[in-house]
């Protein structure tokens, strides 16, 4: 029977409430016996890597991939034989117990979509490359042609959806960033918009033909773009009465540390907001491994309890910053903190030994003993707290000391050394530092009176014990601008009892949602006994190097791969990165086929894209320089390029 919840009344805006944690509720979808949305959990999948030809290596990987927690597995169908396939896949895995429901991957060919549609449970059509064009050229329309494109989209997708409707398979509408077409470009731009009106062109053309059974993404490779896009996205819909359930993923993430960072920062601000039911972690690293992590994600949520406001309507008047565009606050200049200078990155190391100065090595800071000097990384922390600890060596001359205000009081050299006050403290104090002075707050509290009272020499160090303290800390926020308070704010956080990969993704989760608004001038992880302290100083750059707001790092944009990638993802981004990973602030994509090409890397400086075997396409930016070169070569070609461009430096290695 169709699901038909209404919509909640959200007031113009994108959640229930910005304050508390409340789940959209979205129309239940049936994929296979597996329902999403509705009030069921926050599903989880992941995407086979093997080729959809090989019916026995993506059946093996496919059970790995349920064994590790995926409750849909997806499989490309790049053209009609690997969709017929799908069949045999499917019978092998129902022959050995296995009932996980199979979603086909579709990119250019409605054929393959149409024969997939008869076999799985669910079709993912890409609304840029289904029955559009990708030629990076800009077209005039007129209000008639434009008009005219679309019925000729619906001629070609309305196909597919009587099959669906037929045999009672679901579909995903998934948009992503870097595959609009070349009519939606031209219309509205390179934009979340644009991303949010070429789906809804889709699912109009459903309602139309009276089909539902619908999920809808909008991905990105840039976690400010995709945020945006799905909060956009949710309040279109909500506008047009509809209310379709949401898969969250940020798109080619990369690998390791940085592929769990930056997911977090775009799928946990969504879920901070209630948004999203089912997930997919996008790393380059075999597809079992991404369901853990999107688990880790999810299960927060679930343990999450929902607050006093669990549906508010909110004026959108009483915002101060718009939650789908970047800009941000606009704060005065505290020595180097605030204004437009990068956030800055604080340390606790009150429980390092303070007696060896290789300890800083961790935050950034190597230490040459022969030459008592210390050499900086580019990921090197800005302050540290010592609290009431005393170091017995001298520091580097750029890293600033925080110490609470008494023990900063008793200093007989203060030089490069700042107090951390309390309120009272601060209140009482005769004595404060001439430059820089910080006082520790609780998002709780936002007393007017008193933060105009403060000076123009202070830095809030915004701290929360809240359940949902992200939403706390952003209230805190959204108070200032209100008041036109303009201090510079270091958000503060700690994770106790936690593992070090939950405090990666957590933490990722909390302070990218607020950065990702436009919030913080700073970033002050705690770190508990049992974390390490090089896990919190990469961990805190992760953040602001995924929210685009620090650039410490080479980003690699590198897709996950899938039965259509043409050479060893994994092995190809490590070699790539093993050359490359001193070049600042460089962005390179890294994609296994042309489907995930030019248009998925999206913003890359540079781009090695597969298109064919042992060939390689180079790109600068989404223009083609240098057509099917030789894998081994490659690289070689791609750093000439890199050099002509200005832009290399050499390895300080």
């Amino acid at each position: 029977m169709e699901n038909v919840t209404t919509p909640q009344v959200l007031g113009g805006i994108y959640c229930n409430s910005l304050t508390d944690y409340s789940r959209f509720i979205t129309r239940e979808v049936y994929i296979g016996d597996v329902p999403m949305g509705g009030n069921n959990p926050i599903r989880i999948q992941s995407m086979t890597t093997t080729d959809t030809m090989n019916t026995m290596a993506t059946v093996e990987q496919t059970i790995k991939m349920v064994n590790s927690g995926c409750e849909y597995v997806r499989i490309t169908a790049p053209s009609m034989k690997e969709a017929e396939n799908l069949a045999n896949i499917k019978r092998e895995l129902r022959s050995r117990g296995y009932n996980v429901p199979l979603v086909a991957d579709i990119h250019f060919t409605p054929n393959a979509a149409e024969a997939a549609a008869r076999i799985v449970e669910k079709v993912r059509v890409n609304p840029g490359n289904y029955a559009d064009k990708k030629r990076f050229e800009n077209i005039e329309y007129t209000q008639l042609a434009y008009q005219a494109e679309l019925e000729r989209i619906y001629k070609k997708f309305k196909p597919l959806v009587n099959i669906c409707k037929e045999y009672g398979t679901a579909m995903r509408i998934g948009t992503n960033h870097g595959s609009l077409s070349d009519r939606i470009m031209s219309h509205y731009g390179d934009t979340p918009r644009g991303m949010v009106e070429s789906a809804m062109e889709f699912i109009r053309m459903c309602e139309d033909l009276n089909y539902y059974n619908l999920v809808i993404s909008m991905k990105a490779s840039n976690t400010q773009v995709m945020v945006q896009a799905y909060r956009l996205l949710v309040e279109t819909m909500v506008k047009e009465g509809m209310n379709y359930p949401l898969h969250l993923g940020v798109t080619e993430a990369g690998d390791g540390e940085d592929g769990r960072i930056k997911s977090a920062v775009g799928i946990g601000t969504l879920l901070e907001d209630g948004l999203g039911d089912t997930i997919r972690v996008s790393l380059t690293e075999d597809p079992e491994f991404e369901a853990p992590v999107a688990r880790s994600l999810a299960d927060r949520y679930a343990k999450r309890s929902v607050g006093k406001a669990a549906v508010q309507v909110i004026d959108p008047g009483n915002l101060t910053y718009s939650p789908f565009e970047y800009n941000r606050r606009q704060t005065s200049v505290v020595q180097n903190i605030g204004g437009h200078h990068h956030p800055v990155v604080m340390l606790d190391v009150r429980a390092e030994n303070l007696k060896d100065p290789y300890f800083l090595n961790a935050a950034g800071y190597r230490y040459h003993a022969g030459l008592d000097k210390y050499n900086l990384a580019d990921q090197a922390a800005d302050l540290v707290f010592l609290g009431d600890e005393l170091p017995s060596f001298a520091f580097p001359g750029n890293l600033r000391q925080v110490y609470n205000y008494n023990t900063w009081l008793s200093l007989k050299d203060r030089t490069n050394c700042y107090p951390l006050f309390l309120a009272t403290d601060f209140i009482q104090a005769e004595v404060k530092d001439p430059s820089i002075n910080f006082l520790l707050i609780n998002a709780l509290h936002f007393d007017e009176a008193f933060i105009r009272s403060l000076g123009d020499h202070v830095v809030l160090v915004l701290e929360t014990s809240a359940e949902h303290g992200m939403a706390e800390q952003r209230a805190f926020f959204n108070k200032m601008q209100q008041a036109g308070i303009s201090l510079p704010v270091i958000i503060r956080r700690s994770y106790k009892g936690i593992s070090n990969d939950d405090l990666m993704l957590y933490a990722a989760t909390d302070l990218g949602a607020l950065l990702t608004d436009g919030f913080g001038d700073g970033i002050w992880l705690v770190k508990e006994e049992d974390q390490d302290l090089g896990l919190v100083n990469s961990t805190s750059f992760g953040i602001l190097q995924a929210t685009r707001t620090r650039i410490s790092k080479t980003e690699y944009i590198s897709c996950p791969s899938c039965g259509r990638t043409l050479f060893d993802l994994q092995e190809t981004t490590q070699l790539i990165r093993s050359r490359t990973d001193h070049l600042k602030g460089i962005k390179i994509g890294i994609m296994g086929c042309i489907v995930n090409g030019p248009g998925e890397m999206a913003d890359a400086d540079y781009g090695y894209v597969g298109t064919g075997p042992g060939k390689i396409t180079l790109y600068r930016g989404k223009q083609v320089v240098k057509k099917n070169v030789n894998t081994e070569r490659a690289l070689d070609d791609l750093i000439e390029l890199i050099k002509e461009d200005g832009n290399w430096a050499e390895s300080g290695r």
